[in-house]
């Protein structure tokens, strides 16, 4: 099958053309890609050891090391079962909420994706070389059956991340472990079975939010690995009668999926999120560090902010919250404390999140408004524009808009990589680590990479 054939036809099930297409499809822009892939690997690495510490990534480790196996738990000393170890890696990866974003499928894919190709890299040796052809498929496969099945109106209930994340998992897991047509098709649909995910928890900031990208890893290891032990699941999980989109997409028509659409890979649509918020607040939150750079606007002289944005960021729960803030996840999936942290704080990092009921904060954040606007939602997914109104006490008004938001930098992501290696790794086996993931096409064998980071 050919780049850029739509697949998915009455003569051939859906999670049959997608395991076709992913193993012969040609890669378009592939040096552009691979560059991309090992910037989100790199970061993919910091996110995981800069939450390390944190109480849902112990309890994923904990929960991971109680049987031993041979999968490395990430700047640990654990070995572990294959599946146990995707799991925490993923766990991990996701603590921070600054992982890499595809914003077309509202998803995390590089956080289910970069655990399940190392722990399964923990079976045999895999080569960096097929290590990235399976990463980029991933990606694809999971950003294009998350652009036909999410929007606005999904992630309001279901977690994006939960529903993408298995397919993008799977693909990429089966194409590393080699896979044959049959074998890949079943590993798609098994995985298909276990999506889930809901989105309940904004509301309260609780964990299960953390986990979603653990168990989308662990059930994609568990899928790839029962394919190749050869359980059969039905062709028809995607596009049957009973399938998932005749389940949430009632009375509609299955819609097309094209891997390599227009000769751009999905991974190159991603983008590394510049600070640890939720998708929708980071263009907010940059909006008005513009407007407070460029106008020296003080927190005391605002009495109203206006914030107008796509109508995907106005309905995603907990976005558009202004309060009480009971835990760090609220706050991060907050526009209103977003904003107005950064605006009093001057920045956004983690230390905008540790004192959640900061009086300055707290003010600024019941005074903003969260509205919809109709040049953003035209742009939306290709771009994700937002603007920021302050109104002043002498009446004035100030604004600035960004029609995108503006990504961490290549340079960015390595920088901070190094800063959180060092302090734990030390300067050495930083760079180490740093020079493996620039030479990962070289690599005879990527299990390395996880064995490098262990304690």
């Amino acid at each position: 099958m050919m780049d850029g054939t739509t697949i998915g036809t009455a003569d051939m099930a859906l999670c049959r053309g997608i395991a076709q297409a992913a193993l012969t499809a040609a890669i378009p822009r592939e040096a552009e890609a691979v560059e991309k892939l090992r910037i989100c690997l790199l970061d993919f690495l910091t996110c995981a050891l800069e939450s390390r510490d944190l109480p849902i990534s112990g309890q994923a480790i904990r929960f991971a090391a109680l049987e031993q196996g041979k999968a490395p738990v990430l700047f640990t000393q654990h070995l572990v079962p294959v599946p146990q170890a995707a799991f925490a890696n993923a766990v991990m990866g996701h603590g921070l909420v600054r992982e890499d974003m595809h914003t077309g499928s509202v998803s995390h894919m590089g956080v289910v994706i970069m655990p399940t190709l190392l722990a399964l890299a923990a079976r045999r040796p895999i080569s960096g070389r097929d290590f990235i052809q399976a990463a980029i498929l991933g990606y694809e496969a999971g950003g294009r059956f998350g652009r036909s099945l999410i929007n606005a109106d999904f992630a309001r209930f279901f977690r994006p991340t939960g529903f993408a994340g298995p397919v993008a998992g799977a693909i990429a897991g089966g194409r590393l472990m080699g896979l044959t047509e049959d074998e890949l098709t079943s590993a798609l649909s098994l995985a298909v079975n276990t999506m889930s995910g809901l989105n309940e928890w904004p509301a309260t900031g609780s964990d299960e939010m953390f986990f979603h990208p653990g168990f989308a890893a662990r059930n994609a290891v568990t899928a790839v690995e029962l394919a190749a032990f050869g359980a059969r699941s039905s062709e028809r999980a995607l596009d049957g009668a009973a399938g998932l989109f005749a389940a949430y997409r009632p009375g509609q028509p299955v819609p097309a999926i094209t891997l390599f659409a227009d000769g751009t890979p999905e991974l190159l649509t991603v983008y590394n999120k510049p600070v640890p918020a939720c998708n929708y607040a980071q263009t907010p939150c940059q909006a008005m560090l513009t407007l407070v750079r460029e106008e020296a606007i003080r927190p005391d002289d605002v009495t109203a902010i206006l914030v107008r944005g796509t109508r995907a960021m106005k309905l995603y729960p907990g976005c558009d919250y202004a309060g009480p803030f009971g835990r760090i996840l609220q706050a991060k999936m907050s526009i209103q404390f977003g904003v107005a942290a950064a605006l009093v704080h001057g920045g956004v990092s983690e230390q905008n999140y540790r004192l959640l009921d900061d009086p300055a904060i707290m003010r600024l954040a019941q005074c903003l408004t969260v509205e919809e606007g109709a040049e953003f939602n035209a742009a939306y997914p290709a771009q994700q524009g937002a603007s920021v109104e302050v109104t002043l006490k002498d009446g004035s008004k100030r604004s600035r808009s960004l029609a995108d938001v503006v990504p961490a930098t290549p340079d960015g992501v390595r920088d901070r990589f190094r800063e959180a290696a060092t302090k734990m790794l030390g300067a050495d086996r930083s760079a180490a680590l740093e020079d493996a993931v620039a030479r990962l096409e070289t690599l005879e064998d990527v299990g390395i990479l996880a064995v490098m980071t262990q304690n």
